[in-house]
């Protein structure tokens, strides 16, 4: 460490909740006393082995770990454990204290401002001639970055939605619904499945298959452009992408690429798997917003609720969701037929808007079962459903049984080829929301 301490890898790892315990009244914890317990959020394999001369342990973890640090003459203060998320449930109460009453800043901000200054940035940075294009999901991120960018520009921007083959079941159809009903924007559909399949044919690893995706679109981007200029007599040079923060910690690349930020954990299509090489200029607003944040701004620019509250859906689509090959036999419609009954369920019980998101996953392995009273060897499928704040941290949702058994059956029964489900009840970390 660079005032003096040593960090090394812990004996034991820690993830998800964990107990913590005040060893001394300190100002980082506020009215915290001695002896005062708070369940936390961990996410780290190092230790603290030394502390820096002028510090003192503040806090320690069940296993003995240190787990808060300050040096109060110094005004160095340190917590080993994220209490910014929701699963740290007294952690917004520290960082209050922290800011307001030991930093003696104020609070000025706000989402308006947010609004303001994006727009005043968008209006600077495209030109009054320029068009620009923008990739819609159907998902909160697309949809409220395509708002924006319109309260900005107006109609010089052109949305796209592309279907690649990796979307749930009847999404193309509900989407474009949505949008012609709610959304008002002009939406150009392209049918791309053909295309996104061939080149995923036979590709297993997860970041190839994210980057092959990210190329993909970008692909079809540029020849919407040249179709638009064709039209317009001006090529558009922009695209908007609903880029959120959490993608952007999630792309960075690893120490000895010359940036300090954290490990890639996975490319996100629109961050890392970007080509070096493509045309259109980049459009981000949101981010450096969580997803929460951009659902305020949503609120404020007017965005449908029905847009607001959908759950996310990944940029490479069921590719994350089908484990493997994507193209073998028949395992996007059998993913498709077992999401449709989950999320159908999920919507039935009155527990969609409780949950952050919920999917199926198709898993490249085959179980033996009995059905109609003969051998079958057969898919096995996985159901995730997961709470969270911001999708950084998540934990997996407390289903009844009864309703894990009703789903399980009515999979079972009504999707051919599929006699085993599995659940996920793994929080993030260790494990990340997909699978893939």
């Amino acid at each position: 460490m660079e005032l003096g301490g040593e960090v090394r890898v812990g004996e034991k790892q820690e993830y998800g909740r964990m107990e913590i315990e005040v060893e001394i009244n300190s100002g980082l914890f506020g009215s915290k006393k001695v002896g005062d317990k708070q369940v936390v959020w961990m996410s780290h394999g190092d230790e603290v082995a030394k502390l820096p001369d002028g510090f003192q342990v503040v806090g320690r973890s069940q296993q003995g770990s240190v787990a808060a640090i300050e040096s109060p003459s110094r005004r160095f203060y340190g917590l080993q454990y994220h209490p910014e998320v929701t699963h740290s449930p007294e952690g917004m109460e520290t960082l209050r204290y922290f800011l307001f009453d030991i930093c003696k800043v104020s609070a000025g901000w706000s989402m308006e401002n947010v609004l303001d200054e994006e727009i005043k940035l968008i209006k600077s940075t495209v030109g009054t001639e320029d068009h620009v294009i923008c990739a819609l999901s159907g998902g909160v991120d697309s949809t409220v970055a395509a708002t924006l960018v319109h309260k900005a520009i107006g109609d010089r921007l052109h949305c796209i939605f592309v279907d690649n083959g990796l979307l749930r079941y009847k999404e193309r159809e509900r989407v474009m619904e949505t949008f012609e009903r709610d959304l008002h924007l002009p939406v150009t559909c392209v049918d791309a499945t053909d295309q996104f399949l061939s080149e995923l044919k036979g590709v297993v690893d997860p970041e190839k298959k994210r980057k092959i995706i990210g190329k993909e679109f970008i692909s079809i981007f540029d020849a919407f452009a040249n179709d638009l200029e064709k039209k317009l007599g001006r090529k558009p040079s922009y695209l908007v992408q609903g880029t959120l923060y959490p993608d952007v910690i999630e792309s960075c690349p690893p120490p000895g690429s010359g940036r300090t930020h954290s490990h890639t954990i996975k490319s996100h299509h629109n961050v890392g798997g970007l080509p070096k090489d493509m045309k259109l200029k980049l459009i981000e607003p949101l981010k450096l917003l969580f997803k929460d944040e951009v659902r305020q701004l949503g609120r404020i620019l007017d965005v449908p609720q029905g847009f607001l509250k959908r759950h996310p859906f990944p940029g490479p689509g069921l590719a994350v969701r089908v484990l493997g090959d994507v193209t073998t036999g028949n395992a996007l419609d059998v993913l498709r037929q077992v999401d449709e009954i989950f999320i159908q369920s999920i919507k039935d019980a009155g527990l969609y808007d409780e949950i952050w998101q919920a999917f199926a996953v198709f898993l490249p392995v085959r179980s033996v079962g009995v059905q109609g009273d003969q051998r079958t060897h057969s898919h096995v499928v996985a159901l995730r459903a997961v709470t969270s704040q911001d999708g950084m941290t998540a934990d997996w949702y407390y289903f009844e049984h009864k309703f894990l058994d009703d789903v399980s059956r009515k999979i079972c029964n009504s999707v051919r080829g599929v006699n085993r489900v599995v659940q996920d009840i793994t929080s993030k970390p260790p494990s990340t929301i997909e699978w893939e």
